[in-house]
């Protein structure tokens, strides 16, 4: 997979696009008809295609495409979506129908792929798909956690094998705004920042903007504040000499809250972390 996201867009894509939360709500093998055929004006779900056999079309926007065995597409959701058979040897095809929601925004506006991918391993992705149409149908009570490890899994094989990818900014603006709220807490650490700081530079009314922040990031704005710190923390206590009051200092906090809040985000008291530093010669 090639990329061209700057720093601040590859942090974005680790911290946030990975937190997407799928709905699935079809998975099937189907032998389709010859009278299959379709025309869906800015898709509200996304739609994955395996192609087992046969031949047809798949149209993407302006775009037609005419899909080989093994070959997997997708169709991202909000665009124009078409499909269509051309003759009697219709696809035999697995599919999936899902939603892959950041907040608001849909996961597959903002990161852009390739269209399809040529699959390396089919038994396996046969294999992954059977197992979407099992927990799909499944009333077991574990069914739903299995089936979205699996859709992850396979969404994240897909964009692997993309040979580009890059972030769609420009028509997501909430990422622009957040961006820069992001920005700015991670050069204020030591600072007391205000909501109502952090609403003015993404020019939202600070109720909006806590709602907004917490579908965006799963945090609240302390929240996300006190994980920056924490990570910061981590990197001072094993890069750096700093006693912890000295790194608590650092961060604009007194001792005992500090301590306190990193045990609560990591599970180890600070000097505790430190000792899980790797010794020279081990």
């Amino acid at each position: 997979m090639k990329t061209d996201m700057n720093e601040s867009q590859r942090t974005f894509w680790k911290k946030y696009i990975a937190k997407a939360k799928l709905d699935l709500s079809y998975a099937a093998y189907t032998k389709v008809s010859r009278a299959w055929q379709d025309e869906n004006d800015a898709c509200p779900f996304n739609r994955l295609y395996y192609i087992r056999e046969g031949e047809g079309y798949v149209r993407i926007g302006d775009r037609t495409y005419y899909p080989k065995p093994d070959e997997l597409y997708l169709l991202p959701a909000g665009s124009d979506q078409a499909y269509g058979t051309i003759s009697e040897h219709t696809f035999g095809k697995y599919w999936v129908h899902f939603t892959a929601k950041i907040g608001d925004l849909d996961l597959f506006q903002i990161l852009q792929t390739s269209p399809f991918i040529k699959v390396k391993d089919p038994e396996a992705l046969q294999s992954t798909f059977e197992q979407l149409i099992t927990y799909r149908q499944s009333d077991e009570l574990t069914s739903e956690f299995r089936l979205n490890a699996v859709m992850m899994s396979c969404i994240a094989d897909f964009i692997d094998q993309c040979d580009k990818v890059k972030l769609n900014l420009a028509s997501t603006p909430t990422f622009e705004k957040m961006n820069s709220v992001l920005l700015y807490m991670e050069q204020h650490l030591a600072e007391n920042v205000s909501v109502d700081t952090l609403s003015r530079i993404a020019h939202y009314h600070p109720n909006y903007f806590i709602n907004a922040f917490k579908q965006f990031t799963g945090y609240s704005p302390i929240q996300y504040m006190n994980h920056l710190r924490c990570e910061k923390a981590k990197d001072y206590l094993m890069m750096t000499d700093l006693n912890v009051s000295q790194i608590a200092d650092t961060l604009g906090m007194e001792l005992s809250y500090f301590s306190r809040m990193f045990r609560e985000h990591t599970g180890f008291k600070p000097t505790a972390f430190r000792d899980l530093k790797p010794q020279l010669g081990e």
